[in-house]
This record gives structure tokens, C-alpha cells and sequence, in this order.
């Protein structure tokens, strides 16, 4: 038995090893950086903003569909946020359109994804989280919004944005990309190398020691909250491989059919996936035979969704509110991943 849990413990490690090998420095580093910059760089306030009583609609959704790229939130973090723009006067739909967009685009969850999973996931992912968070939304306001109308709104709407803190999201998407652009080492090279130093440069030029102390800070804590529980998951994602008999998750996940959609996306709303980790074990039950479909289903369900999380939105919002938001993620979850899985089939 202590052999057998010591074999375990090296095939964990053995991926953990592979992990490092292949995603640490093109990947993740760049990543982490980017997501440092959005973190301390771009004002939350010049976001939240938007979702204030004198926003346009089609203004204050749309930017609360995309603004988690911008905040490089997580499922943690995304309700606190939620919660002081819900408190503070923001309509419930577009709330609750941030608070399932928003993990769910975070930054390094669609790279990641994206690396790990593969482009057509990476992209699904990102632009049908958009796409539904903007529906639920919706739907929340055409059945809640008369009784929050007379909360006072966020006044705060049309100041201007930062415009070298755009630059340097762009220069860093791009050192960020072009390793997938140009495979070869000397051409990729040729072209990340003047991409850092140009970086380098208008960093040191645009921004002061304050603003620069604050992005390297953003980006150690991000290093600091997510690499351990991420390498913790590529190891248990490894055994996972190891002991799940493969005809379990062909059984259950691995299908066209309807159960299998429900079963992934509702598996995914009671599991805790902390920042990233959803990916290596969505990756390994792919390994094991789960359709791209129910994949899907559990990328979209399970960031937005947890036991903590369900609670957390039940005292924010009330428990019929709460409910109905959950229902409605639980459902376009397994909707989404099975029109997904149709149309790659």
C-alpha cells in the first residue's frame, strides 16, 4: 500500500515537473505580468463606474461583460467587488453580469486555457462567458429591476481612461502571443526580445516608482496566491489520470447527450476551483475521455460557481435573487456546452 501511494506521489510529481517544462516561461511569466499591470495600473473605479443609475444600458453591460479582463479578478475576489457595486446603487443586471463574466475572463484563465485546452475552448470560453453574463443579466433585471429602482446610482460616468496604462496592455499581450505566432526559437526571439526591451523602456518612461512598486507588488501577490495552488492541482490532476477508470468519465461526461451537459455544469457549481486549478483537472478528465462540450460546461459553471460562493451571493442578494442567479448559470452552462459540443461534432 505504501509503495502503491509512493508511485502516486511520482507520477503527480512527474506532471507537476512536465508543467514547468512547458507553460512556466512563455506562458505563465508573461501572464502574470500582464495581469500585474491590469491589477494596479487600471483604476477599478474607472471601471465600476460605469455601472452607475446615469450609465447607458448598452454602455454599463457592456462594460460589465468584458471589465473582468480589465480587473483580472477571480472567483474570490469578484465578490467583494460585486457586492460594493450592488450595495453602492449598480442595477442587478449588469451586477450579476459582472459577477459571472468576470472570472470567467480573467486574464490568465483564458491564456491558460487557451495553452492547455486548446485555442477553440480558450476562445469559447471567453466569448460565450461574454455573451451569457449579458443574458443572465438581462434576465435578472426583466424580473428584479422594478424593486431596486429607487437605489441610488453611481454618478460617477464619462471620465477618460489612461492611455499609456492601454499601450502597455498591449505590448504585453503581444510578448504575451507571439510565442503561439512564431514557433521557431531565432524568428520568436527576433521578435520578443525587442518587444521586452521597448517595455522596459516605456515603463521605466511613463510611470513613476510608485506606480511601477505597485505593479512588480500585484504581480509577486499573484505569483504568491496562485503557483502553489495551481502546481497543487497539476499534481493531483496527474493522479487523477491515474486513478479514474476511464470508462467512468466516458460514461457519465464523455457523451452528446443532455445528462452529460447537466452533469459537468453542476458538478463544476459545487466543486471549489481556486484561480487556474480548474484547467490541469479539466485537462486530465479530457485525457480520461470528457467531450469539449461538458468541458466547456464546467469552464463556465465552475468559476462563477461554488458552495462559498453560493452563500456568499445569498446574503448579498437575498435567497430568491441568489437562487434564480444560480439556476440561471447552472442552465446556460449546459445549454452553452452542449450547442458547443454540437457544432465542433
Amino acid at each position: 500500500m505504501t509503495s502503491y501511494i509512493i508511485d502516486l506521489a511520482y507520477i503527480g510529481i512527474a506532471s507537476v515537473r512536465e508543467y514547468l517544462a512547458l507553460h512556466v516561461l512563455l506562458c505563465l511569466i508573461p501572464a502574470f505580468f500582464l495581469a500585474g499591470a491590469i491589477a494596479s495600473l487600471f483604476s477599478k473605479e474607472s471601471v465600476l463606474k460605469f455601472f452607475g443609475a446615469d450609465a447607458p444600458k448598452y454602455v454599463s453591460y457592456s462594460v460589465a461583460a468584458v471589465s473582468g479582463c480589465l480587473l483580472a479578478v477571480c472567483s474570490c475576489t469578484v465578490l467583494p467587488l460585486f457586492a460594493g457595486i450592488y450595495k453602492r446603487g449598480a442595477g442587478i443586471g449588469p451586477a450579476t453580469t459582472f459577477l459571472f463574466s468576470a472570472p470567467a475572463i480573467n486574464v490568465l484563465a483564458i491564456v491558460y486555457t487557451a495553452k492547455i485546452l486548446g485555442y477553440d475552448l480558450g476562445v469559447a470560453r471567453a466569448v460565450i462567458a461574454i455573451l451569457l453574463s449579458i443574458f443572465i443579466g438581462l434576465v435578472m433585471s426583466f424580473v428584479y429591476e422594478r424593486k431596486d429602482v429607487e437605489k441610488k446610482g453611481i454618478k460617477t460616468f464619462g471620465d477618460e481612461k489612461h492611455a499609456h496604462t492601454v499601450w502597455l496592455f498591449l505590448l504585453l499581450l503581444a510578448i504575451l502571443v507571439t510565442p503561439e505566432i512564431l514557433t521557431s526559437w531565432y524568428p520568436m526571439l527576433a521578435v520578443e526580445i525587442p518587444l521586452i526591451l521597448i517595455t522596459v523602456y516605456v515603463s521605466l518612461k511613463w510611470f513613476d516608482r510608485d506606480e511601477l512598486e505597485s505593479w512588480m507588488g500585484e504581480t509577486w501577490f499573484l505569483v504568491k496566491q496562485i503557483t502553489p495552488l495551481l502546481l497543487i492541482g497539476v499534481f493531483f490532476a496527474g493522479i487523477i489520470v491515474e486513478l479514474l477508470p476511464a470508462e467512468y468519465v466516458v460514461e457519465y461526461v464523455g457523451g452528446s447527450n443532455v445528462t452529460s451537459y447537466i452533469i459537468a455544469s453542476v458538478a463544476a457549481a459545487l466543486m471549489y476551483f481556486s484561480t487556474l486549478t480548474e484547467v490541469p483537472i479539466i485537462s486530465a478528465l479530457t485525457i480520461l475521455g470528457m467531450g469539449k462540450g461538458p468541458a466547456l460546461s464546467m469552464l463556465l459553471a465552475g468559476p462563477a460557481l461554488s458552495l462559498p460562493n453560493m452563500i456568499v451571493i445569498n446574503r448579498i442578494m437575498g435567497f430568491q435573487k441568489g437562487m434564480t442567479y444560480i439556476g440561471l448559470v447552472v442552465v446556460v452552462a449546459a445549454v452553452a456546452g452542449y450547442v458547443f459540443g454540437m457544432y465542433i461534432l
